[in-house]
């Protein structure tokens, strides 16, 4: 026997399953330093709705493309063989287990290498550790491969970045690209990771085929943070020591352009058109904001200290952690307006937003 709906209970069932379908959500993960831990926030409410915990001073952070993986750094530096300390919360197995590796990195027989660093490979989607992999020193920023193969990780104390094996969970190489490595990014079809030097002032320009260095780019005199533009034509850089964003000019190979920012400035990032570019200074304790098309520059005052800024791609929101308090401002991208704060513990360091 067949069974026939009416038209109005048909138009019932399909607008009761259509919103479930075209549920999406986005979330911010904020590695929260020396809370030992990283946060996610819930974009929609704009509040922390768990911690993984178990990454001890946690700062750099890579989120890949799909949302799948994250891949979270130390600064802290222990004797190789020697565990991170475990965490209150967590069983001996269980913190054994996520520090089991595959092939580890072993250090060449040196004064400089007798410590080691360590990166987490954490499951985004079930919010645990998977792996703790060694690397060479202390971790600063980090960055996935748009593939979702690599992971690649700046050690300012070595002058070097390391690249990671997601698929393997396993430290690959170690490249050398200046003195005091600082930020990485990559342009989208993954050919190519660019890395700030903040000690030489040159961005250096890394092939993913071969894992080399093919130039280095001049940067501004101490370029750290930087953020590529939407058409991949330039890389933006920010110099605490000059109070500027410089912007470097791929094809030209030449700083063509710089923007005021303000006492030890920190962060940066571009609106999710690319028209603004945001940038923080935690000396004068404000946001300054730059029209890239009609050179119009706002600022926001933010006090104490605003730091990292991260555009929260697809909500319209920017995030702003302060380095003094434990907070993220939450902003308006286009009006500026200061929507809310997001309470967190220790300090917010590189926030990485994953669409879902």
């Amino acid at each position: 026997m067949r069974y026939s709906v009416p038209g109005k209970a048909r138009l019932f069932c399909l607008l009761a399953v259509l919103p479930l379908a075209a549920i999406a959500r986005t979330e911010v993960y904020v590695p929260l330093g020396s809370a030992n831990a990283v946060a996610v926030v819930d974009t929609d409410a704009d509040q922390v709705v768990a911690e993984i915990l178990g990454v001890p001073a946690s700062h750099g952070l890579g989120v890949s493309w799909d949302g799948r993986f994250l891949v979270a750094g130390s600064l802290v530096e222990r004797p190789e063989g020697v565990l991170p300390p475990k965490p209150e919360v967590m069983p001996v197995e269980e913190h054994a287990a996520h520090h089991e590796i595959g092939t580890p990195y072993v250090p060449e027989q040196t004064e400089k290498s007798k410590s080691v660093g360590s990166v987490y490979l954490i499951d985004a989607e079930a919010r645990r550790l998977l792996r703790q992999i060694d690397v060479p020193g202390s971790v600063h920023h980090v960055l996935i491969t748009p593939d979702g193969k690599y992971a690649v990780a700046t050690h300012p104390g070595r002058g070097s970045v390391s690249v990671i094996d997601i698929h393997g969970h396993q430290f690959h190489k170690e490249l050398s690209t200046g003195p005091a490595p600082n930020y990485a990014v990559a342009k989208r079809d993954g050919t190519r990771v660019y890395v700030s030097n903040a000690g030489n002032g040159t961005i250096s320009e890394i092939d993913t085929a071969t894992w080399t260095v093919l130039r280095d780019l001049p940067g501004g005199k101490s370029p750290e943070h930087i953020v590529i533009s939407p058409d991949e034509r330039h890389i933006y850089a920010v110099d605490p020591g000059e109070g500027i964003v410089s912007r470097i000019d791929l094809a030209q190979a030449k700083v063509t352009e710089s923007y005021p920012v303000g006492k030890d400035s920190h962060g940066v990032d571009l609106s999710d058109d690319g028209r603004l570019l945001y940038a923080s200074s935690k000396g004068d304790n404000r946001l300054v904001v730059q029209n890239l098309a009609s050179g119009e520059r706002r600022t926001v005052a933010l006090e104490p200290a605003p730091y990292h800024v991260t555009t929260v791609r697809g909500t319209g929101k920017l995030y702003v952690s302060s380095r003094q308090s434990p907070q993220i401002w939450v902003l308006d991208q286009q009006s500026l307006a200061l929507l809310g704060s997001i309470p967190i513990r220790g300090e917010g360091h590189e926030m990485g937003v994953v669409n879902r």
